[in-house]
C-alpha cells in the first residue's frame, strides 16, 4: 500500500510523526502519548494527500493530490498501533481524529469505510470528524453519526464572523457561520451527542466581541468550544510560546463565562517535528519533490496569513 514509512519522534517521546509515501500520494498522522499509551492514546489520521480548501495557515493549503481510501486511512492507525506495540485492548481513552490532512467531508464514502472498519478494530476509540464546514449533504454525515455511535463532530471555525474566515479557508463551496451552527443542532437533536467548534485564538479575534458573535451562533447547551493554540506551517518559526497558550487560556474564560463547556487543545511536538494542526512540514517538502503529482488547491495564489492568524 505504502512504500515508505517514516517515523519522527519530538524531543519529550510523547508524540510521533509518522511519513507515509508512495508515487501518487503521501499522507502524515500524529500519535500522542498522554503519560504512557495504556492511560490515554490520541490520533490525528489524514483523509487526502494534501486538500483542495487552501486553508492559509495550513501546511498543505497549497497543493491537492487525491483523497485516500478507506484502507489507507485504517492503515495509518494500525502501523502506528503496531510500530508501537500497543495493544488497543489494554488503552483506557482512545481518541482517533480525522483532522492531520484533507477535509473529512469532500472524502466521505472513504471515510465512512474507514470509521465502520475502525470501529471493528478499535470498539473503545472515539472517533473524531472534523471539517471546515464544505457544503455537502449533511444527512449522510447524520446517517453516519447514527449507525456508528462513537463518531464526534467537530467545526474547524476559527473566526467570530464570515468575512474574517473567508480569508483564513477561502474555499467557497463552504457553510457560512450561521449554516454550520443550523447543521451542528440537527446533528446534535438527531445523535444526542454534542458537536464541537474549534476556534483558534490569535491577537484580533478574543475580544469580549468575538465571545459575544460565538455565543449568538452556538447555543452552549448544545455545543461545546475547543480553543486551539496556533501552530505555524513554517518550520523556521516556533509555535509553541507562552503569549499564543495565554491568548487561548483567556479566550477560553470568556467563553465559559458565557456558558460554554471548553477545552484548549495545545498539541505537544510543535517545535521539533511539526506536530501541532496544519503544520505537515513532511508533506510541504514532498509535494514540492512531487510537483507533477499535484494540483493546486483553492487558495494557492493567496497569501499566506503570518499575522494575526499564525498558524494535521
Amino acid at each position: 500500500m505504502w512504500t515508505r514509512t517514516r517515523r519522527i519522534d519530538s524531543s519529550d517521546e510523547n508524540v510521533s510523526k509518522y511519513v507515509f509515501e508512495r508515487a501518487d500520494a503521501v499522507a502524515e498522522s500524529v500519535l500522542y502519548k498522554y503519560t504512557t499509551y495504556e492511560e490515554r492514546t490520541v490520533v490525528c489520521c489524514s483523509t487526502q494527500s494534501g486538500c483542495p480548501v487552501g486553508c492559509r495557515f495550513c501546511g498543505a493549503g497549497d497543493s491537492f493530490a487525491r483523497s485516500l481510501t478507506a484502507d489507507e486511512i485504517v492503515s495509518q492507525t494500525e502501523h502506528m498501533f503496531a510500530d508501537r506495540s500497543i495493544d488497543a485492548s489494554h488503552v483506557q481513552r482512545m481518541q482517533i481524529m480525522f483532522m492531520s490532512m484533507g477535509e473529512p467531508l469532500l472524502n466521505l464514502k472513504a471515510l465512512s469505510g474507514a470509521v465502520a472498519k475502525l470501529s471493528g478494530l478499535y470498539p473503545k476509540a472515539a472517533l473524531l470528524i472534523s471539517t471546515s464546514g464544505p457544503d455537502v449533504n449533511y444527512d449522510d454525515v447524520i446517517n453516519l453519526s447514527c449507525d456508528f455511535d462513537k463518531v464526534g463532530l467537530q467545526f474547524s471555525v476559527h473566526e467570530s464572523t464570515d468575512e474574517a474566515r473567508d480569508r483564513l479557508i477561502p474555499f467557497k463551496a463552504k457553510l457560512t457561520l450561521t449554516e454550520i451552527a443550523h447543521e451542528g443542532m440537527r446533528w446534535h437533536q438527531a445523535t444526542g451527542r454534542r458537536p464541537f467548534f474549534n476556534y483558534c485564538a490569535h491577537d484580533g479575534n478574543v475580544s469580549q466581541a468575538d465571545a459575544d458573535r460565538l455565543l449568538a451562533l452556538f447555543d452552549p447547551s448544545a455545543w461545546e468550544a475547543t480553543i486551539s493554540v496556533i501552530c505555524e506551517r513554517d518550520e523556521n518559526v516556533a509555535a509553541a510560546n507562552d503569549r499564543q497558550r495565554a491568548l487561548a487560556v483567556a479566550f477560553r474564560k470568556r467563553l465559559g463565562d458565557r456558558g460554554f463547556s471548553t477545552r484548549v487543545f495545545d498539541p505537544a511536538g510543535q517545535d521539533d517535528i511539526g506536530g501541532g494542526c496544519g503544520q505537515l512540514w513532511f508533506v510541504q517538502d514532498w509535494m514540492t519533490k512531487n510537483a507533477a503529482a499535484v494540483r493546486p488547491s483553492i487558495g494557492r495564489n493567496l497569501p499566506i496569513l503570518h499575522a494575526p492568524m499564525a498558524t494535521q
